[in-house]
């Protein structure tokens, strides 16, 4: 175990605790310009990120916690987790896969399922593997049942921080009877580093001209719809905060932006998704994914009681998400990208959060 502390100041020793005869630790990578990631195998979550800032000042740029009992005791909003088994929202915990009806999901979000249930993949100690100074592998293993899903699932997590200042993120799963799977990670980024501050000046383009409307529980109705002459559009460049108190019924119903946007491009392809800037600082984050959607959130329910590393508290708005993924409740809708997964095929996605100054 290191005893010491990590480029960013977290203390390793604070993440070691025994969760149900596992162990929990905290992984730091680093890469040759000074960049550091820091991850905790409970969750498999990112727990702080630095990038320089255009004047080479290193700037942690997500939220986080300062120890593992922080984690468990204050009500953790996903921070920097690996959602799953499906991430985002399924109707009323239920879907049918094969003529069987799976309806024991649990209802964690209004009338809901989120982010995999009550005790989804962020509330696992997952096995870790550090390969090398950038590289970290994370695997766990999802019984047949658990949280109401089918099949034995082996997911397998890769992070790597590239000379590149990228964090690229593999996801791979198996399992061995069909079953649903869709995996983001939930990163809540404020480019300026200042947490104190809301993120309504960063700039956003995301590469969609089309997103999913969707009923005051956010869950999408159906059929995609047009941006264009919306609030909802950043297919060209717009501030967050810019058109987000608009009284536009999709802003209304999540206080916010908390919509699954329809990339431009072809499924599977690892394309560009969306780009973000902070004007204070100058750190510019481009995302690339081959997932054929990218859920923007704006933080619009966290209430200043989480308290964060170096005693700070997250409130509404002070950060951003762009979750990379499949559409939500997708086992529900059959003309979205389908998420089943059958044995003998094996579920792949990459993602990658580019970092540089502008």
């Amino acid at each position: 175990m290191n005893n010491g502390t990590t480029l960013s100041g977290l203390s390793f020793e604070k993440f070691v605790k025994n969760i149900n005869g596992k162990e929990t630790r905290l992984y730091a990578l680093t890469n040759k310009n000074g960049c550091e990631l820091t991850i905790c195998n409970f969750g498999a979550r990112i727990i702080s990120l630095l990038v320089p800032d255009r004047n080479g000042i290193m700037t942690d740029v997500v939220t986080g916690h300062d120890s593992i009992d922080t984690i468990l005791t204050t009500g953790d909003r996903y921070f920097g987790v690996v959602c799953g088994r499906y991430a985002n929202r399924i109707a009323k915990g239920r879907f049918e896969l094969d003529g069987v009806v799976y309806d024991q999901l649990a209802i964690n979000n209004g009338p809901n399922n989120l982010h995999g249930g009550v005790k989804g993949f962020n509330e696992q100690v997952w096995d870790a593997e550090q390969r090398d100074h950038q590289t970290l592998v994370l695997r766990y293993t999802s019984i047949d049942g658990e949280e109401g899903f089918p099949g034995n699932m082996q997911v397998e997590v890769t992070y790597r921080l590239t000379d590149d200042n990228s964090v690229d993120i593999t996801y791979q799963a198996t399992t061995d009877k069909a079953t649903v799977v869709n995996l983001t990670n939930h990163a809540f980024f404020n480019l300026s580093g200042d947490f104190d501050k809301t993120v309504a000046d960063h700039i956003l383009t995301i590469h969609a001209s089309q997103y999913l409307p969707t009923d005051n529980t956010a869950i999408p109705y159906g059929n995609p719809a047009p941006v264009a002459g919306t609030p909802m559009a950043f297919d060209t460049p717009h501030t967050i905060g810019e058109r987000i108190n608009e009284p536009f019924e999709q802003l209304i119903f999540g206080f916010g932006y908390d919509h699954c946007y329809v990339l431009d491009k072809e499924e599977g392809r690892y394309e560009i998704a969306a780009e973000c800037v902070s004007p204070e600082t100058g750190i510019a984050l481009t995302v690339y994914t081959t997932e054929p959607g990218i859920q923007l959130y704006t933080a619009n329910w966290l209430d200043g009681k989480n308290i964060g590393k170096h005693n700070k508290y997250y409130n509404a708005r002070t950060s951003f998400c762009l979750e990379t993924q499949h559409f939500p409740d997708s086992p529900n809708k059959a003309q979205y990208p389908t998420t089943t997964l059958r044995p003998g095929e094996v579920f792949t996605s990459q993602t990658t959060f580019k970092f540089a100054v502008k």
